[in-house]
């Protein structure tokens, strides 16, 4: 991790680049997967998994009997788990439900807004080196809540087409029947354009390396719409004199072992926190099973002594990170500062990890700075609002000649018209 002590703020932007690839390599191939995918449908999938994935497409229909094999294969601590972050996370997106609320903005005029789910939603799952079972749970649970009539998974599976079982208990919690064992832009293009045995969707969730990023973008212009940029997993942690190295070292590492395009950056206004984290951070990764991918993203990742908590915070705000710990004595003095974050995590003993599993709030995020314009995965993204008005007779009276005049002003004789009609008829009533 690179190392530095009070940089000026026009270098801050600089020295928090994040890691990219080539992006117009990434649009080609993304127009080259969506392209055998419209002309091949499932032929292409298959062809293009075997490719990237060195595994074959495969399709799971859970019923009864393959959900008790997967409990059989299944500890039963980690079901327990499992079961206890499923309640969690339906609480906390249960109390997300708003209440109709008609209102009479004129006399006889009544607004208001309906709930109606998503007909079709497809969930994308990370696998190969970590399945993250974890999110089926973030998204199916959810998108059952919502109502939503059709959940589409797809997940990249092993190596002999199978699925972990581990993502099949965390599915058959979230009431989803049917999951797709195929990963990547192929993945994206099936949800998005359908083929022969995967449906097509109205949006597409889940996170994902930077392919299952652009390829989830380059849905968008065709018509899918999608949750959220959910790219390479990130983390940002401003500490005080008061925080623990090796607590800042776990937290640093818990997301640098996600990939190796992760970014982890240290914040702090104490600057001897520098090397004592450093030094956690190597004493640390030598325990980690994943230890050369974290190596890998900590080349990428950077630790920042600033002269005040208010700069730490400042540079937070430009940063805009995915996850915000705020390992600070006096958090809640601090969060109300926090403008751009896609979930913060507050105090000496608020780990991410908790975000991550079984606290409740939902873990997919807006990354690589899109935490300025987006908000992370909630029952409103499984819902669109539907707006509805009523007008009466004396309504119409009472505002009709307020649109008759700014419809004349814009020069939009129709719009004029479709009120005037209606006045006049009134009046010979």
């Amino acid at each position: 991790m690179k190392q530095y002590l009070n940089p000026l703020k026009t270098e801050w932007e600089s020295l928090l680049s994040r890691p990219v690839m080539d992006a117009g390599n990434l649009q080609d191939l993304c127009r080259d997967v969506f392209t055998s995918v419209t002309l091949e449908g499932d032929e292409a999938v298959h062809r293009y998994s075997k490719k990237f994935d060195g595994a074959p497409y495969s399709i799971t229909q859970l019923d009864e009997d393959i959900i008790n094999q997967v409990k059989d294969q299944l500890d039963e601590n980690l079901q327990s788990a499992i079961l206890k972050a499923a309640d969690n996370i339906e609480k906390f997106h249960n109390a997300q439900w708003e209440e109709i609320n008609p209102m009479e903005t004129t006399a006889g005029v009544t607004c208001w807004r309906e709930n109606r789910p998503i007909e079709k939603v497809g969930l994308y799952i990370p696998g190969g080196t970590a399945p993250l079972f974890s999110t089926v749970l973030m998204l199916g649970i959810p998108a059952k809540i919502a109502g939503c009539k059709e959940i589409v998974l797809c997940t990249p599976p092993g190596k002999d087409g199978s699925i972990p079982p581990s993502i099949l208990f965390a599915a058959s919690l979230s009431g989803i029947q049917k999951i797709y064992g195929v990963g990547g832009i192929q993945a994206i293009a099936a949800m998005s354009l359908g083929t022969e045995t995967i449906p097509k969707v109205y949006k597409i969730f889940g996170p994902g390396n930077q392919y299952v990023t652009a390829a989830k973008q380059f849905a968008f212009t065709h018509g899918t719409a999608i949750d959220l940029p959910a790219g390479p997993s990130e983390v940002m942690v401003i500490a005080d004199s008061g925080a623990n190295p090796d607590f800042i070292a776990a937290d640093l590492l818990s997301q640098a072992e996600h990939g190796v395009d992760s970014q982890v950056v240290l914040v702090t206004d104490t600057p001897d926190l520098l090397q004592k984290t450093w030094a956690a951070v190597n004493h640390q990764l030598e325990q980690l099973p994943r230890a050369e991918i974290a190596r890998q993203s900590l080349e990428k990742s950077s630790m920042i002594a600033l002269s005040s908590m208010d700069d730490c915070i400042e540079l937070s705000n430009g940063y805009a990170p995915e996850h915000l710990i705020l390992m600070l004595g006096e958090p809640k003095k601090w969060a109300k500062k926090i403008n751009n974050a896609g979930s913060v995590f507050m105090g000496y003993y608020t780990p991410e990890s908790a975000g991550d599993y079984a606290s409740g709030t939902n873990h997919t995020l807006p990354t690589n700075g899109y935490a300025r314009g987006y908000s992370g995965v909630s029952l409103d993204s499984f819902l669109k609002k539907i707006t509805f008005q009523h007008i009466t007779a004396e309504g119409l009276q009472n505002l009709g000649p307020s649109i008759e005049i700014m419809a004349e002003a814009e020069q939009l004789e129709a719009h004029k018209s479709a009120v005037t009609l209606r006045l006049k008829q009134l009046e010979n009533v």
